[in-house]
């Protein structure tokens, strides 16, 4: 069984009867479902009967169910109430906004709204630069999609999109201060999207493009780069990208290779495998080969669209044909941003000595992480719950703190190489080891590095220059 995750944890409030051990016959019975149990209190005693609170981990909602059935179960119990507690937390929502001025008494009152505050409108009208000094535009990001591609979801819409769109927010604001607001639009035509997006733009100063499905997404983010003045970047390719080469420069360490030598398997073509190419190339790596659901993508392929044609024709230069499991026959990396299962732990046996596995799909991996263990020499996955989480919040809040705070829009390979650089370089060789090669999401040294590597990136000036 896969193991519990505070992602599903549920708490039960449950009536039993006040004699001896009840409460051990409660956490033995979480046990028997496979539950992980995390707290237990008596909320309510009396002579005869208690009232007990019990919360604890599953593996997924039906997991949950199982938990909550055994309960069910224990002599003499009646379960009262079944809280998810992920629910709970998303209840009302996850943000809010707050003044950063007092608004205590009518002076107050006069400079921050009217009629002290047309003297601003009016500097910045005659001075549209000052609207990036005298307002929120300094500091705030747009997390705009269409909930087209949300997480493993699918097109499930812009509305269902929200409570994504809002933990990005929050992470903005935990990781860097920088202040995110959810975009959510209820379209999914490029130009209408790119029409949208080009009016809110004045009150923005970046854009993160999130969950919009290939290859829409390459169009909306090109023309929109385009037509503002602004950061726009899709976390989804280029986070995804940032995050894997800071992984893999820490992993090809470990394990005493270069990725100008190294040969690279990637499954998974759309928009997150092209980013990552495009970035390795960038670092050097010259061998990639990237399979999709008909095997390796080489130049000899007919009917391809435009993304994986271009993919054939910069990748696999020996034009090696064959499905994944034959392609990854020699391999030193493999990274999977594609579905669960799609190796074995077989496959990773016959990849090359000292092997790096990336199996990052979520939440399912492209190969049990265990199974691969068995071979290679490092794996990472998308997942907390084992070593080496590859997760975009190590890279997009530095970023854009990066950016915003160098007032610059153009999101050049010099400056996600520097990002992805500042990620490797936050795990000191002293601490690096098969099963530490990027930092922890909640490093606190993480976001600061990021954002002062992007800046002089963007502005190419050092700390001591400015």
């Amino acid at each position: 069984m896969a193991t519990p995750s505070p992602g599903y944890s549920i708490t039960v409030r449950v009536e039993a009867p006040g004699s001896a051990g009840v409460t051990n016959g409660l956490a033995a019975a979480v046990g028997r479902a496979g539950g992980e149990l995390t707290a237990l209190g008596v909320v309510e005693s009396g002579s005869d009967s208690m009232v007990v609170d019990l919360t604890c981990d599953a593996v997924d909602a039906e997991h949950a169910d199982a938990v909550t059935k055994e309960l069910r179960e224990v002599s003499g119990v009646v379960v009262r109430k079944i809280s998810d507690r992920t629910f709970l937390l998303h209840l009302g929502g996850k943000l809010e906004v707050n003044p950063k001025v007092p608004m205590k008494h009518r002076d107050d009152l006069s400079r921050a709204y009217t009629p002290g505050v047309a003297r601003v409108c009016k500097a910045i009208a005659e001075n549209p630069e000052d609207l990036r000094r005298l307002t929120v535009k300094r500091n705030t990001v747009a997390v705009l999609t269409d909930g087209s591609a949300v997480l493993g979801l699918g097109n499930i819409g812009a509305g269902a999109a929200v409570p994504v769109m809002e933990g990005k927010a929050a992470l903005f604001k935990q990781f860097a201060d920088v202040d995110a607001w959810p975009v959510c639009l209820d379209t999914q035509d490029t130009d209408e999207i790119v029409r949208t997006a080009r009016q809110l733009a004045p009150v923005y100063g970046g854009i993160n493009l999130e969950d919009i499905a290939a290859p829409r997404c390459f169009e909306i983010e090109q023309r929109l780069r385009s037509e503002l003045d602004i950061p726009v970047f899709h976390d989804d390719q280029h986070g995804t990208a940032i995050v894997v080469l800071a992984a893999l420069t820490n992993a090809l360490r470990v394990v005493d290779k270069t990725l100008g030598d190294a040969r690279v398997v990637i499954s998974g073509a759309g928009a997150a495998g092209y980013a990552i190419i495009s970035l390795l190339q960038a670092r050097g790596a010259g061998d990639i080969i990237v399979c999709d659901r008909n095997g390796a993508l080489h130049t000899g392929m007919t009917g391809l669209d435009r993304t994986k044609q271009w993919i054939a024709e910069n990748t696999n230069p020996r034009d090696r044909v064959g499905n994944l499991s034959e392609t990854l026959e020699g391999a030193d990396v493999f990274i999977g941003v594609s579905g669960p299962n799609v190796i074995s732990g077989d496959d990773v046996a016959r990849m090359a000595d000292d092997a790096v596995v990336f199996a990052l799909a979520n939440p399912d991996p492209e190969v049990d992480p265990v199974a691969a263990g068995d071979h290679a020499a490092v794996v990472a996955t998308g997942r907390s719950d084992y070593p080496n989480q590859i997760n975009n919040v190590l890279a997009f809040p530095g970023f854009f703190r990066g950016m915003l705070d160098a007032g610059a829009h153009e999101i050049t390979d010099a400056v996600m190489l520097a990002a992805a650089e500042a990620i490797a370089d936050t795990v000191a060789k002293s601490e690096l080891n098969s099963s530490y090669i990027v930092p922890s999401v909640f490093d606190p040294q993480v976001a600061p590095l990021v954002a002062s590597r992007v800046r002089e990136a963007a502005t190419g000036t050092t700390e001591g220059q400015q």
